[in-house]
């Protein structure tokens, strides 16, 4: 685990850290945070909030199925400079969070890389988790590009977020073979159980180092 205190805003001893989930699909990593939540409430994080990118996303129905509020933030429509729209989105999106009075962010499984704007407003408070060991692959297509390159161990990270493609600094990886028969799917598979608790294991440390940093 890394020593980068929570920030923004102050933490406060005894009082569950108030996390949002941004997601671009199905949920299934966001459903195994907030189950983990919900299972152990003195883990001291809880998910207040779910935004996801897209209105098709299944993560909207997972939240909402397990109590939690959650709405989608679709990219604005129009024709403009691309990088005006992005921003645009992103200010949105936290308004959102802070209206919702979050302190962490967490990306799980949300494909778009953010802006600079979001990172400053966000970090460090603002984690990912990544299907690779990182720095290997990054991007979009990570398990695509593991397969190609005929390593025989995968597995998956998370770390803070920067303004690079998964350059933040590495919190936790967890280690999965690769098998010579693997498919895309099939790595994805095996790589996501480690994902699911990985995650919550890594944001449960992260308070508890905020809370011997508060006393």
């Amino acid at each position: 685990m890394g020593g980068t205190p929570l920030q923004q805003p102050p933490f406060t001893v005894g009082k569950p850290v108030r996390c949002a989930i941004l997601i671009s699909g199905s949920g299934s990593g966001m459903e195994a945070m907030i189950r983990h939540q919900q299972s152990n409430p003195g883990c001291g994080h809880e998910t207040v909030f779910v935004i996801a990118d897209r209105p098709d996303a299944k993560g909207l129905e997972r939240a909402s199925a397990l109590g939690i509020e959650s709405r989608c933030v679709p990219l604005p429509p129009g024709h403009e400079d691309p990088n005006n729209r992005r921003l645009a989105h992103e200010k949105t999106i936290d308004e959102h969070l802070r209206a919702a009075k979050v302190d962490l962010v967490l990306l799980s499984g949300y494909m778009r890389l953010l802006t600079p704007y979001l990172v400053v407003q966000w970090a460090p408070n603002l984690l990912n988790i990544h299907p690779s060991l990182l720095p290997a692959f990054p991007g979009a297509h990570a398990h695509r590009d593991a397969l190609a390159s005929g390593v025989n161990v995968s597995g998956c990270t998370v770390h803070m977020v920067d303004e690079g493609m998964d350059t933040g600094a590495i919190l936790a990886q967890r280690r999965v073979p690769v098998f010579p028969d693997d498919t895309e799917s099939s790595l994805a598979a095996r790589v996501r159980i480690e994902e699911h608790l990985l995650y919550p294991q890594v944001v449960d440390a992260l308070i508890l180092q905020n809370e011997h940093w508060a006393n």
